[in-house]
């Protein structure tokens, strides 16, 4: 498999681990894809327009959404995705659209994740990054 083939298999698992129907997810599934010292930053842009973060581990992460993953559909789909490599280190722009069905004519939301991926040899014979 490519470099570009693993990379773009992490980045599938994300989104598909993430999206679903309301009801719980299999957090396994981020464990397998991600270094158990990933973190995962959440930023927005609060009431008085100043820009705010939450970072979080894994465990903080699932913890944090899966009280809205329990009761609401939700599901995050790339729309385009730009990788670059260098090394044993990859970064990825993906674009994406927030919507609570699939069959919804407009997104919630549209937005982009940075990723960045680390060709680990713990990882090595499954996502390698």
């Amino acid at each position: 498999m490519s470099d570009e083939e693993q990379i773009g298999a992490v980045i599938d698992e994300m989104y598909a681990m993430i999206s679903g129907p309301a009801g719980p997810r299999d957090w396994s599934r981020q464990r397998n894809s991600f270094l158990p010292e990933a973190r995962q930053v959440r930023t927005w842009v609060d009431e008085q327009g100043r820009p705010e973060m939450k970072m979080m581990g894994l465990d903080d992460y699932a913890e944090n959404t899966t009280p809205f993953f329990t009761t609401n559909n939700f599901y995050e789909i790339e729309t385009a995705r730009r990788i670059d490599v260098f090394g044993n280190m990859a970064h990825v722009w993906s674009n994406y659209e927030a919507r609570t069905s699939l069959d919804d004519a407009e997104p919630e939301r549209r937005g982009i994740n940075s990723i960045q991926l680390f060709r680990h040899p713990r990882k090595a014979g499954r996502s390698s990054r």
